[in-house]
């Protein structure tokens, strides 16, 4: 009977202490950022053969993924109309979002941008999906 009982203990202890950290992983998952850029482009041939290569590189190795944009894609249902150019780029959680935006590698990339093209950029936290 006390074998029973050690044993019983034993597995309700295990139950508890794995909900309870199944629920502190739950607490610490961060919800994905989204940066969004709105970018109207003046030189379009310079744009794309110095700056995208760079930029595509640094977000890249900044953990970030494409998941909408491009030229002329982006259509206006109420507002001033888009600029030519709008992007999204998915990141794991907002620090990482952060910590690509203030890397060297993307400062350098937006210099040369710069030079084409007049931004507009922010990062917006993401929500849980149920």
């Amino acid at each position: 009977m006390k074998s029973n009982y050690k044993l019983m203990v034993t597995a309700v202890g295990a139950f508890a202490l794995g909900a309870l950290a199944i629920q502190g992983l739950h607490a610490q998952m961060k919800p994905p950022a989204y940066f969004i850029g709105e970018i109207s482009v003046k030189d379009e041939n310079n744009y794309t053969s110095e700056f995208l290569p760079l930029a595509r590189k640094s977000i890249a190795d900044g953990g970030g993924k494409y998941v909408a944009g491009g030229f002329n894609k982006t259509v206006a249902f109420s507002g001033e109309p888009p600029p030519n150019r709008v992007v999204i780029i998915q990141f794991e959680n907002m620090d990482k979002a952060k910590a690509w935006y203030d890397s060297p590698a993307q400062k350098d990339s937006h210099k040369i941008g710069d030079k084409f093209a007049a931004f507009r950029e922010f990062i917006v936290e993401g929500v849980e999906q149920k």
